[in-house]
């Protein structure tokens, strides 16, 4: 792997990350991912020493009931920016703990999220490092490391 951040400091990563903002307990699970359908991805850039993305998708009911966790209140009915910050807010909270394990001077962006059906997202120059799908009582969801470097193909 292109980073110092195991698959299993990865899988460490978001476990913390969900359980001390959301109280909810995940678990790495081995459902297939699969493209399209309507979800969300949020996701950082991570740059320096090391070049990729982080990527977290979930369906909208998932990022809904992530923000009512979040937020301590009823989940959203539908997507709106509270939804939106939040899954970009975990993606940046997952991102910022994998640049813990790099080397110094890699900087991490701020978070962009994708809402819609049926999209294709791709960042130039990469391949998928890693893919992990997790469990919860909200169902499944995927995070993805993107690396970029001169032995990659486009992804």
């Amino acid at each position: 792997m292109l980073t110092d951040v195991s698959v299993e400091m990865l899988a460490e990563i978001v476990k913390s990350v969900f359980v001390t903002m959301m109280d909810l307990e995940v678990s790495v699970s081995e459902t297939p991912w699969h493209a399209g359908g309507d979800r969300l991805t949020s996701f950082v850039q991570l740059a320096g020493e090391w070049n990729g993305a982080v990527l977290l998708e979930c369906t909208r009911l998932q990022a809904c009931n992530f923000a009512g966790r979040i937020l301590a209140m009823d989940p959203p009915e539908c997507v709106d920016d509270d939804v939106r910050d939040v899954v970009g807010e975990l993606s940046n909270m997952i991102g910022g703990n994998m640049k813990c394990g790099m080397a110094p001077g890699v900087r991490l962006s701020m978070p962009t999220v994708l809402d819609g059906s049926d999209y294709d997202m791709r960042v130039v120059g990469s391949q998928v490092s890693e893919r992990l799908a997790f469990e919860c009582a909200e169902g499944h969801f995927w995070v993805t490391v993107l690396s970029k470097g001169e032995e990659c193909e486009e992804s």
